[in-house]
């Protein structure tokens, strides 16, 4: 009885074996709220504000049909005087900037293109373009 017993153990050991991974499940397949932002800042975003977050050129200044070019949203902008919530409403519904001089939405609406969650990625990467005093200032706005 002990052999076939030995021999049924060796045989669940080398059965189970191939169902053992390699190696372990990497954690780092699990992507960050982060990396999927900066994926999704790059396919949505980057067009007009820029690969880095950087913006356009003259953002300040009107451009000829008397519109404000996309602002950066890296440290050099002021995207981070916004709380998450302005910031969801933005990208979700898109924004006209008061200044403009055309009617039309100087932010377009990303309402049926991202998900609530991907808006809420997105920002949390704009936030990894900023100091720690821009941080700090942003999570202030959010309590307010």
């Amino acid at each position: 009885m002990t052999r076939i017993c030995l021999k049924v153990l060796i045989g669940i050991l080398v059965a189970s074996a191939g169902m053992i991974p390699d190696r372990p499940l990497k954690a780092e397949l699990e992507v960050t709220p982060i990396e999927q932002g900066r994926k999704i800042y790059r396919q949505q975003c980057a067009a007009c504000h820029g690969l880095n977050g950087e913006g356009k050129q003259e953002w300040k200044r009107p451009n000829k049909q008397g519109e404000l070019p996309a602002p950066p949203h890296n440290h050099t902008g002021h995207t981070w005087r916004h709380s998450n919530t302005m910031l969801f409403n933005m990208i979700q519904d898109g924004w006209r900037d008061p200044f403009n001089k055309t009617g039309r939405l100087t932010m377009p609406a990303f309402r049926n293109v991202l998900s609530p969650g991907e808006i809420r990625a997105v920002i949390e990467y704009l936030k990894s373009l900023w100091t720690s005093e821009q941080i700090e200032f942003q999570e202030l706005e959010n309590v307010k």
